[in-house]
């Protein structure tokens, strides 16, 4: 089917069932419930999402705040009621099954889920590929079993899935559609009150106490080592809410020299779009900063024990996500020992110094932002429909 086939209106009261586990998918599924609705508009949607799908006319059989579950100890705690509203969403599944069951992300809850119903002639898709291309390589045959279409947000994701006889659509990421090409820098320190003429650090030490427990005070200690060589930087921190901002305090005043810091409660895409380089924990805000087209430095600990059992398993060179996009190493990574405060600083002191590496820089995320911008929403919907096509 072409993308002009795929665009025509369809008068078919279909059903979709789409589970989303998080806020971040619960975004997801609201661009794609609006780009289906054009497709289908006498479709309805169920399963389980948050606020933003809901006021897209969602019919959300759960509270989508049940499955946001952070950590193992949490997930324990929780298990019984996990295993309770799976139940719940297959047996309401089988009873009045969807046309098509979309699972986004949250792959450990959803994937399950997606295996089942396809068993039962149910076609599944999943939206935002788990990290299977880094590790844990083998569970690509259960996913396999899984899905009947996976969607990913990255190109190599899509390489991956294709060498593996998995039926596969890159669609783009719906951050690259949403951050403009050009950030404007000058309205955002302005918007926080910063000094257009000195440069800015921005530091993300992670948004997980526990994150912030562990790279915090390294993330502090780099930049006092830095302001100690350029006493004009200011340094500015983003908190993603109030006990992120009282830990964070904590830190900065058990420093014993006095370092003047910016907190910043949420904001930190507008923290990263003021500043002239980022100092961050690998994840996604990696992805944020090259979108920004921001200089960065990542930085990352883990305990010895958990860091030699990763080091086994992951199977990639970078955990960066604009190296890993780029296939060369663009940005620095200081882990584990190499991770120092001197290292840090002098990693951020050098793309602070050098304007030519940082043009060369911005063309290359410049370069990855337009591979990135796939209209997410759209193409996504497009896949889908072309799906629900095969099945009439």
């Amino acid at each position: 089917m072409t993308h002009a086939q795929a665009d025509t209106i369809s008068s078919r009261k279909l059903t979709i069932a789409i589970i989303a586990g998080e806020a971040s998918g619960d975004i997801l599924g609201a661009g794609l419930i609006r780009s289906l609705h054009k497709r289908y508009p006498n479709a309805r949607f169920v399963g389980i999402g948050g606020e933003e799908m809901i006021a897209e006319g969602f019919n959300s059989l759960v509270p989508m705040e049940r499955l946001s579950v952070m950590g193992l100890v949490e997930v324990l705690g929780r298990i019984r009621e996990l295993f309770s509203i799976r139940a719940r969403l297959l047996d309401y599944f089988f009873t009045t099954p969807p046309d098509v069951v979309i699972g986004i992300d949250s792959p450990d809850f959803t994937l399950a889920i997606e295996r089942r119903c396809r068993e039962a002639g149910i076609p599944s898709v999943h939206y935002v590929s788990p990290s299977v291309w880094a590790w844990r390589q083998k569970r690509i045959f259960k996913i396999a079993k899984s899905v009947d279409l996976m969607l990913t947000l990255f190109p190599f994701e899509a390489r991956f899935y294709e060498e593996h006889q998995v039926p596969v659509a890159f669609v783009g990421h719906p951050l690259a559609d949403r951050i403009p090409m050009e950030p404007d820098t000058r309205a955002a320190r302005e918007s926080l009150g910063l000094e257009l003429d000195k440069p800015v650090l921005a530091v993300l030490p992670g948004s997980r106490g526990g994150e912030v427990e562990r790279l915090g005070t390294l993330f502090l200690e780099a930049s006092r080592w830095l302001q100690a060589r350029r006493p004009d930087i200011q340094l500015v921190i983003p908190c993603v809410n109030r006990d992120r901002e009282r830990q964070i305090q904590g830190l900065v005043e058990s420093l014993e020299v006095k370092l003047p810091v910016t907190l910043v409660r949420g904001r930190s895409r507008e923290v990263m779009a003021a500043s002239d380089v980022v100092l961050l924990a690998s994840g996604t805000a990696t992805l944020e900063a090259m979108l920004l087209k921001k200089p960065m430095v990542v930085g990352y600990r883990l305990s010895n024990f958990s860091y030699k059992l990763l080091s086994r398993l992951v199977k990639v060179p970078w955990v960066a996500l604009p190296n890993l996009l780029a296939q060369k190493p663009l940005v620095p990574e200081l882990l584990q020992d190499d991770a120092t405060p001197e290292r840090l600083g002098a990693a951020v002191l050098e793309r602070l110094e050098h304007e030519q590496e940082r043009a060369d820089l911005k063309q290359a995320f410049t370069e990855l932002h337009k591979s990135l911008k796939q209209d997410a929403d759209e193409r996504a919907a497009i896949a889908i429909s072309q799906l629900l096509e095969r099945q009439c």
